[in-house]
């Protein structure tokens, strides 16, 4: 029997979870977290990881290590809305710190960045947080919004920085700052020169217990073809899996109005009616009045939102259970207007990586796209010295850099006569190959998590898994697909696996689950192998060592069977389910894994 789904909405505080009664006392656990992070042993209690989240801390432990004591560490996250820019210097200190502090147990410092476009510290032990949030706080880059039950990172494209047509950039950082978390506790606890911080003139009302989940939001782009001139939407950043995402409507080759959605998120939660879902079409606003909506939105979900069951507290929730509809009046009365109703068919664009060269139209200067293989910046790592290529070519370029929402670095302001050279030199590095050959088609559109070693919630392998399974496929014939795998470790998705060509969750060590028909675009939501009858799951845990030949069958089927110019995301939604699962179970290479479906009670349709 099915589950029944119900959250708590608008929770009675007689029903608050213990996370709540936490961030309720928040005054004393700031100071507890102060007091805490001078003390010499590595764990902090409970009450301070949870609060320590909104200043960018996590709590891990080194999973490749055995015993019955766990080898403590903890990872930073920097915010770093809309990807940047990092200048020279920031870059400096942020290698620098990670040189000394995030020394893996095989011996190699690195630095990782992620599909939200932040930068995350590895390895770190407890004595080190305060002087590297401190350091950087001071030189412009702060953990604050790192992570917690607040407005994550805000996400914009990088290469929109120098547009002509709108400045998704800006946007990001203009609403990060608005949704940023009061500044006086952080500054207070890691002992930050506020000189070096400027607070914001205008900012959202926290309530006392924060927001009830994290919240993410996210700004897409428009581009103008410098061939043609035609204007073409970018979906870099794949709004559509933000709990709140806007995309510009361009009217006339000016931007002065927004198409603004509600509602996405691909986390899920083992054992309960969860779901990954895109966010739905909710209103269309001009831009004098974004800023507000944005804010009664957040307001809203901060009201309504579940406090009682955290696996319900996101807004996808909140929007399941009483529509869109429902949403946009309460938003309308916090506002005192009504708001315009949105487009359903307005196209917010596809999935950019903005690799290789790109033109700035607004200073005449050129970006560079470099691929980084899941974001890691590493040294020993067959894919060349990524991490003395970037700190080298940042000290020798007058240029800046960001973060893409892919985990690669958008190389920013490079001239026209330095172009060549550039390129050269990072080729001396190594870039552009791994093992020697050239990064193939299905690479690049590829990546994956952290995974394992570095993130305490995972079940298995991603980060390191990814690799080596491009390798068997390469190895199998199919680098030059154009076509996108996902991978995570576990079912919160951090990698947005579900939203490629094939996504791959962790379900347990060295098992994994595939999620179907998404796309490369990213425009279409993926979802498990579940037959029509709606609960019969299949490939919901595949061996590591097996993964490879039921893509390799998938990809086989798909080029012997898919329509001239159709993807894999668009044959295997046009052929459905049930004969992807009859074909896999007479494929003789597959048909070992389709024997005995699981059966599941926990499928939660997406909204």
């Amino acid at each position: 029997m099915k589950k029944p789904f119900e959250p708590q909405l608008k929770t009675d505080p007689k029903s608050f979870d213990k996370t709540e009664l936490i961030k309720g006392s928040s005054i004393f656990v700031q100071r507890e977290m102060a007091i805490q992070l001078r003390e010499p042993q590595e764990l902090v209690t409970s009450d301070v990881e949870t609060l320590a989240k909104s200043y960018g801390i996590y709590l891990e432990f080194d999973r490749a290590s055995t015993g019955r004591e766990k080898d403590w560490m903890y990872m930073i996250r920097i915010s770093n809305p809309g990807g940047g820019p990092i200048n020279s210097q920031q870059w400096a200190v942020l290698d620098e710190l990670s040189e000394k502090y995030t020394v893996s147990s095989e011996g190699h410092p690195s630095l990782r960045l992620t599909t939200r476009q932040n930068i995350q510290f590895h390895w770190v032990k407890k004595k080190n947080l305060k002087p590297i949030i401190k350091i950087l706080a001071e030189r412009g880059l702060r953990s604050i919004n790192g992570c917690g039950d607040n407005t994550r990172n805000v996400m914009g494209c990088p290469l929109s920085r120098y547009s002509d047509i709108f400045n998704s950039w800006e946007w990001a950082h203009k609403a990060g700052e608005y949704f940023q978390l009061p500044l006086e506790p952080f500054i207070k606890i890691f002992e930050i020169d506020p000189k070096f911080i400027r607070k914001p003139g205008q900012s959202f009302q926290y309530g006392p217990r924060l927001l009830n989940r994290k919240f993410k939001i996210a700004f897409s782009a428009i581009h103008k073809d410098p061939e043609t001139g035609r204007l073409v939407p970018d979906n870099c950043t794949e709004i559509l899996t933000n709990d709140l995402a806007i995309a510009p409507i361009a009217e006339n080759g000016k931007v002065q109005r927004f198409q603004v959605y509600i509602g996405g998120g691909q986390g899920e939660r083992n054992n309960y009616p969860t779901m990954a879902t895109l966010a739905q079409p909710f209103c269309i606003v001009s831009e004098d009045k974004l800023l507000k909506v944005l804010d009664a939105i957040v307001a809203v979900h901060q009201e309504w939102g579940d406090r009682e069951n955290r696996h319900w507290a996101r807004l996808k929730y909140v929007v399941k259970a009483k529509g869109i509809a429902w949403y946009r009046d309460q938003v309308s009365a916090r506002l005192g207007f009504s708001l315009e109703k949105p487009n359903p068919h307005h196209d917010y664009g596809s999935r950019d990586l903005h690799l290789g060269w790109q033109k700035q139209p607004q200073n005449g200067l050129w970006a560079y796209g470099a691929y980084i293989e899941n974001g890691r910046l590493v040294d020993h790592d067959p894919n060349g010295k990524l991490k003395s290529m970037v700190r080298d070519i940042m000290a020798k370029y007058p240029i800046e850099m960001m973060v893409t929402p892919n985990q690669d670095i958008l190389f920013m302001n490079i001239s026209e006569k330095l172009k060549e050279t550039f390129e050269k030199e990072l080729k001396s590095y190594g870039y552009g190959q791994r093992n020697g050959k050239p990064y193939s088609k299905l690479r690049i559109f590829s990546g994956s998590c952290v995974g394992r070693d570095t993130c305490r919630l995972t079940y298995t392998d991603s980060e390191k898994f990814e690799p080596e399974l491009l390798d068997q496929l390469e190895e199998m014939g199919w680098g030059d697909l154009a076509e996108s795998i996902g991978i995570t470790g576990c079912e919160r998705q951090c990698f947005r696996p579900a939203t490629k060509s094939i996504g791959l969750v962790g379900t347990g060590l060295n098992r994994y689950m595939f999620k179907l028909f998404g796309d490369e675009t990213a425009r279409f939501q993926g979802r498990p192998l579940i037959s029509q009858n709606g609960n019969e799951l299949y490939l919901r845990s595949v061996p590591r060592e097996k993964v490879a030949v039921v893509i390799g069958a998938l990809f086989k089927f798909y080029k012997n069977n898919g329509q001239n110019g159709e993807s894999l995301g668009e044959y295997l939604r046009r052929i459905g389910p049930d004969s992807i699962i009859q074909y896999l179970k007479n494929n003789p290479d597959t048909s070992e894994f389709m024997g005995k479906p699981f059966h599941t009670d926990f499928v939660l349709e997406s909204a």
